[in-house]
């Protein structure tokens, strides 16, 4: 049953007393006396556009709310206002802080109160920014016309190029096939397509040729993984708490369930409605309960000394932020401490979204620190049940016999010379065979989900963001600027209110964030700031259609996917043209496709599919593929890394155990975010220690020899042809004349090396084993032998392929 909600008092009586006439003679007084000492010592502090402590003096409206310590001032009680105490300086809050008002002054502010504030020009002000683009709820614009109308291939097209035709500029053709195919194949599934698919779509001529590709991406469970790895960076995951201890911790199931919903095409709005609350749904499922896991993500810190309630509070100021980031494309965060600087969120309003997550029962004192990591979910599976009860009935047997031996020990007479019983060998044997059967009780399934209290927690703002200061206390709510209607209730109010069609950020920011994955930058730039600071939209009508669209197809993301890849805009060509250097040189009008580097996990999967070494399952527990030796050993508690020698060697990136305090060397170096905050776009570095990487880490060596002994096995045995199959194994196209002219060369002087250096090529091509890697497959097939005469082949052409993997073209999706 969701909590109950408890309202302050003074929120349900500020409105009846704002609405109360007053005699001309009050307002007289008001407007002569009260209103120059507001103005002149109140006011430049506290006004809309500052807010000082969160308190604006513009309005009785304003007073009777008050700010971050409470209502400013109580009608007709002077003792109990908090603006007479403040100005009379007898307290800790002393005002003005230019110096003390003068007793008159003091006298006709009692006096106003007294009478209960009568004020004139009644109503709220509102702050500035209340009418920004962002604010207001999108309108579907009509679709423009234009005139070069061959060029549209649906209606995302004719936003494009009616700004284009505007400006003067052509877009770019279309990208050949080969490009097309390895864009949308590393766009929707992060997989290169295999020589076998370029083929066949190379041969299609058939006019959905393109179609067809698109339909069998997006129903590839490979989608679910590509889209889940972007929507897992919002979700700070990662499968340890962070802090110094940074212990792991099980939460894969809901990486699991965001693979599986964004597969199925699960709805946005149920999407979020159960990431946010499903907890709190009606008889909600274990799936939905996994859901929650959302804002499980948070740090948690447990170490000797701290005050949990502090790390409690964290971890909810951490909700609300990235609650900010990933569905309002807002700061709110800088609202914690003050009001927000820039845009009309307050203090206040920072904590009404802070007391809607501030009831999971996560420990709070030092009596529950053995609670750790609570709430969680137990998901055994029928084997994992059955050991566990057949460990506690072992233990239970074990007790039995301890307790009749200790029992007959006891009534034993002692003998003399005999050492005390509390050492008897037969004692000691049975206590420690008891402690090692515990030990080695059999670990359940668990992840991390929300659960609320019976009762809500009471919430306050905290004064100056100090969790020890408590302000006036809040009740759930929104900020004002995005709804016209009050939000209050539980998450599962708030998660509706997020999909609310009329709610003018959630559809806005999500569909720029999926334009920004295709294009490299979002219609709005600035994708995780939609504020008065932020970038304006470049296609502000095309952004609005896109939102509305989202909504009026249910919801559904493939659909969106499906719309924007069929666009020939999204078709076009990302070659350098210098025709744009001055109009156009960041590609704001999209005359152009844009050229990415590829994110850390989808290189490493690139080079698995390459090579042909990919195990292709889906879901389950994090693994542990190499690490270059040493990483564990700079961390405060030494953790293990049992690499895996298995199948799960060659799981795809977003499989890699991710340590918050030393994450694998391999995803942080290109850019995986850190999973302490929710990540709304990757950075892309660019650095001499990401090639060698490419070129001298153990794993892509190891990448690159199979990639070889895959040349050799599967093409024919002339060299022009093995480079041609390299080539479409890695880069999905065939070598240019220059490149193959170069390759040649280096081929054929690493031959000479290796014939005339065995020990070097021996070196190189270690003997392997061969796991089956086929879903569900864990057999070890044994080693993979190498005939000693094919050993410099070998390590020729993995030098070859180390190349390979280290050219741009591999590194990047055109």
């Amino acid at each position: 049953m969701p909590p109950k909600l408890r309202i302050p008092a003074f929120l349900i009586l500020a409105a009846p007393l704002a609405a109360q006439p007053f005699t001309p003679q009050a307002l007289s007084f008001f407007e002569t006396s009260v209103r120059p000492i507001l103005k002149n010592s109140c006011q430049p502090c506290h006004n809309q556009r500052t807010r000082s402590s969160g308190l604006a003096l513009d309005s009785r409206e304003d007073l009777l709310t008050g700010g971050n310590r409470g209502p400013a001032a109580q009608p007709g009680a002077p003792g109990e206002s908090r603006l007479l105490q403040a100005v009379e300086q007898k307290g800790e809050l002393k005002m003005p802080q230019g110096g003390r008002l003068k007793d008159e002054q003091i006298a006709v502010l009692r006096q106003w109160i007294e009478q209960k504030l009568p004020w004139s020009d009644e109503g709220p002000k509102r702050r500035p920014g209340w009418n920004h683009w962002s604010f207001q709820p999108p309108k579907r614009p009509a679709v423009p016309a234009v005139k070069d109308s061959a060029w549209v291939r649906n209606p995302i097209d004719p936003f494009v190029l009616a700004r284009l035709e505007r400006d003067g500029v052509k877009p770019s053709p279309e990208a050949g096939r080969n490009t097309l195919l390895r864009r949308l194949s590393l766009d929707l599934t992060g997989l290169p397509p295999t020589p076998q698919e370029t083929q066949e779509f190379l041969a299609d001529t058939s006019s959905n040729a393109y179609d067809k590709v698109v339909d069998r991406l997006l129903a590839s469970p490979h989608y679910g993984e590509r889209w889940g790895r972007h929507w897992l960076d919002l979700a700070r995951y990662a499968d340890s708490d962070g802090y110094t201890i940074d212990a792991p911790r099980q939460i894969w199931k809901y990486r699991d369930w965001v693979i599986q919903a964004l597969h199925r095409d699960l709805p946005f709005d149920q999407f979020v409605i159960e990431q946010i609350a499903g907890d709190l749904l009606p008889n909600p499922t274990t799936d939905q309960l996994i859901a929650t896991g959302f804002h499980r993500n948070t740090t948690s810190n447990y170490e000797g000394g701290i005050d949990f309630e502090q790390y409690r509070v964290e971890a909810v100021a951490d909700r609300v932020a990235a609650t900010g980031a990933a569905f309002l494309g807002l700061t709110v965060g800088c609202a914690r401490c003050h009001d927000h600087k820039y845009d009309p969120v307050t203090q206040r309003e920072f904590y009404q979204l802070f007391a809607f997550f501030n009831n999971t029962t996560e420990i709070a004192s030092e009596s529950e620190r053995y609670r750790f990591n609570q709430p969680m979910l137990e998901l055994a599976t029928p084997e994992e049940r059955a050991r566990r009860e057949a460990n506690r009935a072992q233990v239970a047997m074990l007790s039995r016999e301890l307790a009749d031996y200790a029992a007959a020990l006891a009534a034993r007479p002692a003998e003399p010379g005999a050492p005390p019983k509390h050492q008897d060998p037969g004692l000691r044997e049975r206590v420690s065979n008891l402690s090692a059967l515990r030990r080695r009780l059999p670990p359940i399934t668990s992840t991390l989900v929300m659960r609320d209290l019976p009762e809500p927690r009471p919430a306050y703002i905290h004064l100056g963001g100090d969790f020890l200061r408590h302000g006036a206390p809040v009740a759930p709510g929104v900020p004002a600027v995005l709804s016209s209607a009050p939000v209050t209730g539980n998450r599962l109010d708030l998660a509706r209110w997020l999909v609310d069609p009329a709610n003018p950020l959630t559809a806005r920011v999500t569909v720029n964030r999926v334009w920004q994955a295709y294009f490299g930058k979002g219609l709005v730039e600035t994708e995780n700031d939609f504020g008065l600071m932020g970038a304006k939209p470049t296609h502000p009508e095309l952004l609005d259609w896109l939102a509305t669209e989202f909504v009026a197809r249910g919801w559904s993301q493939k659909a969106m996917h499906r719309l924007i890849v069929t666009s020939a805009a999204y078709r076009q060509s990302s070659r350098h043209r210098p025709d744009l250097e001055e109009t156009d040189p960041y590609n704001r009008l999209l005359a152009r496709q844009a050229r990415m580097r590829l994110e850390a996990e989808i290189l490493r999967d690139a080079a698995l599919v390459s090579s042909g070494l990919l195990t292709p399952v889906i879901g389950g527990p994090s693994v542990y593929p190499p690490i270059p030796e040493g990483t564990m050993a700079i961390t405060q508690v030494k953790r293990a890394w049992p690499t895996a020698t298995g199948p799960d060697r060659y799981r795809r990136g977003l499989y890699t155990f991710y340590y918050r305090s030393i994450p694998h060397p391999g995803l942080a170096l290109f850019d995986a975010p850190d999973a302490t905050a929710a990540c709304t776009r990757r950075f892309r570095s660019n650095s001499p220690l990401q090639a060698l990487t490419l070129l001298n880490d153990e794993a892509y060596i190891e990448f690159a020899r199979a990639l070889a002994k895959r040349i050799l096995k599967e093409a024919p045995a002339a060299d022009a042809a093995r480079l041609d199959y390299a080539f479409l194994l890695a880069l999905g196209r065939h070598p240019k004349p220059v490149e193959r002219d170069r390759l040649e060369r280096l081929l054929a002087l690493q031959r000479d090396e290796y014939r005339s250096d065995p020990t070097s090529a021996s070196l190189l091509v270690v003997k392997e084993q061969v796991f089956d890697s086929s879903p569900g497959g864990n057999r070890d097939l044994g080693e993979a032998p190498v005939d000693p005469k094919q050993v410099p082949e070998l390590a020729a052409w993995t030098a070859l392929s180390r190349v390979l993997f280290n050219l741009d073209d591999f590194l990047t999706r055109e």
